[in-house]
């Protein structure tokens, strides 16, 4: 009997999804809960498991095809009644030998998924002369980090040897430049070759992710009325503060104490009495939030993800530097779950950790705004009549207008700015 593996909800409003990579061939036996492909929506990138334990029998659903959330997008047959897809009318034992060929097909072209080649791209790992323990032989995540940890060992990739010169060919005397004879080439055709309008340019395709990112972000620009705001802060204090405590919290808790926890500490603040900004548009009316679920930008050299803080403004400083830590771990690992990526009312982007001075995010939907804190830099500034040089940073505001007015936002930001330049010496962490 052969079961039907569909598209799953790979999230609370995501209604499809891109088969980025098929883990498995049509007559690979596998187990229940075994992945069988990989999965690309506006959310997340979500390895499916099988639900059943069998052979595939059938494969509906290509590489680079978006369908539907529901949609079947393979075939597993159980109780052993593997089927072997035919395309022509042959004989059985032309069907059993195509089988052989499938089957040894998968096994010389293995599949990796991007956590496990990013991994052995960072370690130098060569996959090819290593054996997994998943289904079919699979390299897993468990297995390079099995290596890593000392549990495993890796074949080392072979160095090539310089091959001893042939004791029949005698070294050859070198010539010099005049003796050897020169090419006629004329100046026209030199010019040619090094000419710019000659040079090929790089065509790089766009991969499923990439694609979701950029229907996503222009159908936020064309449904949502963004507005701007941006207000700058005095971060002296918090700047001391940290440097103060970051290396005794480093080796207390064993994660870097950066300056989000408490930016977000702020915002979360700011939300609860602001709550009009933790709000949704939904057409006819709008939804307030009541939790206050912050979502974070965190940017790989591939993608960029939104995993959320759940219930952010129940946690103290501590308590929001560790999920933070957690999460960009984990965005970055490529092991974000479903429940990771879901539910965000409010999003900040720490457009600040690459240089980033003024910008002006992209709402995040169906969020009615987006908050962005830029770089510390140090400038001179007037206090009491006087130039003193100060840490200064900006925090920027998009708003979606259909909701959210200047007012209401001026007032936010500034509540923010509020927060942030109250940080000190007497700040408790805990």
């Amino acid at each position: 009997m052969a079961e039907k593996i569909i598209m799953p909800q790979l999230g609370e409003s995501v209604t499809e999804g891109t088969i980025s990579k098929w883990l498995v061939n049509i007559g690979d036996k596998i187990k229940k809960y075994d992945p069988v492909c990989e999965v690309i929506t506006d959310k997340v990138n979500a390895e499916v498991p099988s639900t059943f334990s069998g052979t595939v029998s059938e494969i509906v659903v290509q590489e680079g095809e978006t369908v539907a959330v529901g949609t079947l997008i393979c075939r597993i047959a159980v109780e052993e009644q593997a089927i072997t897809p035919v395309e022509s009318k042959t004989s059985a034992a032309a069907q059993d030998q195509g089988a052989d060929d499938v089957i040894t097909q998968a096994a010389m072209s293995p599949r990796y998924s991007p956590a496990v080649l990013k991994l052995a791209q960072e370690n130098n790992l060569d996959l090819s002369r290593m054996e997994g323990s998943g289904a079919a032989g699979r390299i897993t995540r468990k297995d390079i980090l099995d290596i890593l940890q000392g549990k495993r060992q890796a074949a080392a990739a072979p160095v090539p040897k310089a091959e001893p010169p042939s004791p029949s060919k005698p070294p050859q005397p070198v010539q010099s430049a005049r003796d050897i004879p020169q090419p006629s080439v004329s100046v026209e055709a030199l010019s040619a070759v090094h000419s710019p309008l000659n040079q090929t340019d790089e065509t790089i395709p766009v991969t499923a992710i990439r694609r979701t990112i950029a229907e996503r972000m222009v159908k936020s620009k064309q449904e949502i009325p963004h507005a701007w705001l941006m207000v700058e802060c005095d971060v002296t204090n918090l700047v001391r503060y940290r440097d103060r405590i970051k290396e005794e919290f480093k080796q207390k808790e064993g994660i870097h104490l950066t300056y989000l926890p408490f930016f977000i500490k702020s915002v979360v603040g700011a939300l609860k009495e602001f709550p009009i900004l933790n709000a949704q548009w939904a057409g006819d009316h709008m939804i307030v939030k009541k939790a206050v679920h912050l979502s974070m930008a965190v940017a790989t050299d591939q993608a960029l993800f939104v995993p959320v803080i759940k219930d952010a403004d129940q946690k103290s400083i501590f308590g929001l530097a560790k999920a933070v830590d957690e999460l960009v771990k984990k965005a970055r690992e490529g092991r974000l779950a479903l429940e990771d990526i879901t539910g965000g009312t409010f999003t900040v982007n720490n457009t600040g950790s690459f240089g980033s001075v003024l910008s002006a995010p992209i709402i995040n939907p169906p969020q009615v705004a987006i908050l962005s804190v830029e770089a510390i830099v140090k400038r001179p500034i007037v206090i009491n009549n006087m130039i003193a040089v100060r840490d200064m940073m900006n925090i920027c505001l998009s708003l979606d207008h259909r909701v959210l007015d200047g007012l209401v936002c001026g007032r936010f930001l500034n509540r923010v700015k509020q927060k942030i330049e109250g940080y000190g010496m007497e700040t408790g962490l805990y």
